[in-house]
């Protein structure tokens, strides 16, 4: 029994130990990484990889919706985006009969 709380005792220390050069170890890398995302080269590179994913965002996009346009889903997709049809799915949510509630009110406390 005592050398089990000797060990958890000992355990405890290295863990106290441990965590506070752990922590000023991460508060160390922490600062070197802003330094190295702070730089201006780093900044530039990021910018253009940023404007050139966006590119071929914006080119993947528009392949992808003329190749689908020819499908049965692609023509779904596109029946779902125009405005008659958004509009009239929200009519059925109108038309149920009023419970007698205010619609004002439906806050519940």
């Amino acid at each position: 029994m005592r050398g089990k709380i000797w060990f958890l005792g000992g355990l405890a220390a290295g863990f106290v130990l441990g965590a506070r050069a752990g922590r000023e170890k991460y508060n160390e890398l922490v600062v070197n990484a802003r330094k190295v995302w702070d730089h201006p080269t780093v900044q530039e590179a990021a910018g253009v990889v940023q404007a050139q994913a966006n590119r071929l965002y914006s080119e993947g996009k528009g392949t992808l919706s003329e190749k689908l346009s020819h499908t049965k889903i692609g023509e779904r997709m596109a029946g779902r985006s125009q405005p008659e049809q958004l509009a009239g799915s929200s009519t059925a949510s109108e038309s149920k009969p009023d419970s007698g509630r205010s619609s004002t009110n439906n806050t519940t406390l």
